[in-house]
């Protein structure tokens, strides 16, 4: 038997035997001959969002971290709990994400399955992929092509949640840690924290950094004085702690590299924030990039293709749900 004729008995035996290998492989315009116009309408969605309410950029943005984070990008965060499950998105870790970012997403899909040709045939996990592209684009960050394929997770749960997401207080080996058991590196880790550009926290995730440090210092002493006073202005000790600040003091509504700036500031909102330039291991790359805009967007769109890779479901794993908040 000849070496060609080998390698297509391999590849019949692996599409019969590993059906899953196969349709693991992301890849852009999956949707070309079941969908073709899939992004334009996602696009169009998002952007009528957009108009509504500028906090549907970090609230896709964030709910796209936090669903890849647990149990792989799998729109497993957008199930609503039944009196039978209480699911991911009710784990006090996610109690903050903004309801816009869920708004986002179920407009998408709606709009998809509006077309007759694509009913039912995108999954919401790909909706969300693409939805994050697209709110990062409008709000002046880079559009990149988006790798399709996934399909929605079947299960979700609240405890799953636990250790799985970066904390406030996290320190960088913390961050290191968490990061690379989903194969993503310090300099992915940077380039995605720079995402709180456009992000916003409530006083309850701060506020030990501005009353409560240590005895001998109240007040984180890597914080910028005259912030912190800002800090406490905004969050009071008795404060509703659902009040919101922006992550960025600078340019909260543009997707830009001041994050890195403000950093060289000590303005950065987080312990794990301020971190990325107090510890020196991370310091270069926090310097690196708020001079370079262009850098920063280059590793950005490297580290968010790679975070959309993370424990995609294909093959008996997962499905297209009719309704993203429900499983089938």
């Amino acid at each position: 038997m000849g070496r060609f004729h080998l390698v297509l008995l391999f590849l019949s035996l692996s599409f019969c035997l590993f059906p899953d290998i196969i349709s693991a492989q992301l890849r852009r315009n999956y949707y070309a001959n079941i969908c073709p116009n899939v992004e334009s309408i996602v696009r169009n969605a998002v952007q009528k969002k957009f108009q509504q309410t500028f906090v549907t950029v970090p609230g896709t943005i964030r709910l796209f971290f936090h669903d890849c984070f647990v149990q792989g990008c799998d729109a497993s965060v957008i199930i609503q709990s039944t009196p039978n499950n209480k699911a991911e998105k009710d784990n006090p870790d996610n109690l903050s994400l903004a309801g816009d970012g869920f708004d986002t997403v179920i407009k998408a899909k709606a709009a998809v399955d509006a077309v007759p040709s694509c009913r039912n045939k995108v999954s919401c996990a790909d909706i969300l992929a693409m939805a994050t592209r697209d709110a990062i684009a409008l709000s002046g960050g880079p559009s990149y092509a988006v790798e399709l394929g996934r399909l929605d997770g079947l299960s979700s749960t609240a405890s799953s949640v636990n250790g799985k997401l970066p904390q406030p207080t996290f320190n960088l080996n913390q961050l290191n840690s968490l990061f690379a058991s989903h194969g993503l590196s310090q300099t992915d880790m940077i380039a995605l924290s720079g995402a709180h550009t456009v992000g916003f926290s409530h006083c309850n995730k701060f506020a030990n950094r501005i009353y409560n440090f240590t005895r001998q210092n109240p007040v984180d002493p890597t914080l910028n004085k005259v912030y912190a006073t800002q800090l406490q202005d905004m969050c009071p000790r008795n404060v509703d702690p659902r009040i919101a600040i922006n992550m960025d003091p600078a340019t909260p509504n543009t997707f830009d590299n001041v994050y890195f700036k403000n950093l060289q500031q000590g303005q950065g909102l987080f312990t794990s924030d301020q971190v990325l330039f107090a510890d020196p291991r991370s310091r270069p790359t926090v310097n690196a990039w708020a001079q370079n805009s262009a850098a920063f967007q280059k590793a950005f769109v490297a580290a968010i293709t790679k975070l959309g890779r993370v424990g995609v479901k294909t093959g008996k794993n997962g499905n297209i749900r009719r309704d993203c908040a429900v499983f089938n």
